[in-house]
């Protein structure tokens, strides 16, 4: 007993080197993105971090002043979150809110909350009317005016050591008593501090530029910030983020959003709109179901253009194998009939090689491995093979 031959594998399989070569183009160019986005990133981080952020060294930065305030020993921290603000602050911590009027109404009543108890200096930058009320009741704003470069004309010590300064943006008034009302503006305040009940003290700014970068040394704006900003030894920079899960505090439950809670309303409205859209064309644009009509070419296909066809997309795949095989079935099929072998054993090597080879004159080739051979291993051996298949069927006609 003859143990059977192993079979070849198919050759439409990829090997590893024609894999690479398909996917090299794409992982070269994905990473080349790759490395561009890193070296972008290493490149940007240290200078882009945001308006008004201490790390940044941006125009509109405030890197500069944070370096200022680090030479006079003051620390400067880098908070997001309302809970991280509030738990830094204290009577030796001045706090800075960059924009307060971001807070919702929660955050705001929590965050003065501690304003008045921490017994500190919180400054507040831009504050408006939505955030006014809460964080420092008893004082409103008014139509905002052009940022420019006002006389102090308070009896502030900060103001007067300072002189005049790049202010404007919000304007304040109030009737609380004490405090001190600087920088007016059409006589209105655009730097206004006023103190709390409890120790400590608000100061309401109505623009930051002046702690920025680009202004930072303009006019008296870095002795006005660092005395506005240096009078406690660590000073927390909150930027509020909305992000913060404490934005979130005035739902009455505290179970998460699903996914089509954060979806509004429209977007829902508009995509079931669409979908009933979609199904009326495809209704509309539907053929009727019915039984299949046969129809006719509308152009005669020689066939040999149909062989061509598919050896080049046998060529393509590199489908020797499956090539060679219907070459053979086919020269068995038409030997068949000429040797008197029914087609049912056109196929089979006991059948059909005896009757080839007593037909034969010369039987000197290998007709099993001529007719029943594994595939060949190149496109020359291809060739020669449907050479030699074709050279066998005329001698067999021949014969």
């Amino acid at each position: 007993m003859t143990a059977a031959p192993t079979a070849s594998p198919t050759s439409a399989s990829l090997t590893a080197g024609q894999a690479w070569t398909r996917v090299r183009g794409l992982l070269i160019a994905l990473a080349v993105l790759i490395a561009a986005g890193v070296v972008m990133a290493l490149v940007r981080s240290d200078a882009q971090h945001g308006r008004l952020d201490p790390r940044s060294a941006n125009p509109t930065g405030t890197r500069a002043l944070a370096q200022l305030l680090d030479q006079r020993s003051v620390t400067t921290r880098v908070v997001t979150t309302l809970h991280e603000a509030t738990a830094a602050t204290g009577p030796d911590t001045t706090l800075l809110v960059t924009t307060p009027d971001l807070l919702t109404d929660h955050q705001q009543r929590l965050l003065h909350s501690d304003m008045t108890t921490a017994a500190g200096r919180t400054v507040l930058l831009s504050a408006g009317a939505p955030s006014l009320s809460t964080l420092a009741p008893g004082v409103s704003a008014s139509t905002p005016a052009p940022v420019s470069a006002l006389a102090p004309t308070c009896s502030l010590p900060a103001a007067q050591r300072a002189g005049p300064a790049d202010l404007g943006g919000e304007r304040y008034r109030t009737d609380l008593p004490g405090g001190d009302a600087c920088y007016p503006s059409d006589g209105l305040a655009t730097l206004l501090r006023v103190d709390h009940p409890a120790g400590g003290d608000t100061v309401l700014l109505g623009s930051p530029d002046l702690l920025q970068n680009e202004h930072l040394a303009e006019q008296g704006n870095a002795s006005l910030a660092l005395q506005l900003l240096g009078t406690r030894p660590h000073l927390v920079w909150y930027l509020p983020s909305l992000d913060d899960p404490s934005a979130t505090g005035d739902r009455q439950d505290s179970t998460p959003r699903g996914f089509a809670e954060l979806i509004p309303s429209g977007w829902l409205w508009a995509t079931l709109q669409l979908a009933v859209a979609a199904a009326l064309a495809a209704v509309w644009r539907a053929r009727r179901l019915g039984p299949l009509v046969t129809e006719d070419l509308p152009v005669a296909v020689r066939a040999s253009e149909t062989t061509e066809g598919r050896a080049r997309l046998y060529h393509r795949a590199n489908a020797r194998d499956r090539a060679a095989t219907v070459l053979r079935a086919a020269t068995r099929t038409r030997l068949a009939p000429l040797l008197g072998v029914p087609l049912s054993d056109a196929h089979s090597p006991g059948v059909l090689l005896p009757a080839v080879s007593a037909r034969l004159t010369t039987a000197d080739q290998d007709l099993h491995t001529l007719l029943f051979g594994p595939a060949p291993a190149d496109d020359t051996a291809l060739t020669r093979l449907a050479d030699q298949l074709d050279a066998l069927e005329r001698e067999v006609r021949s014969s």
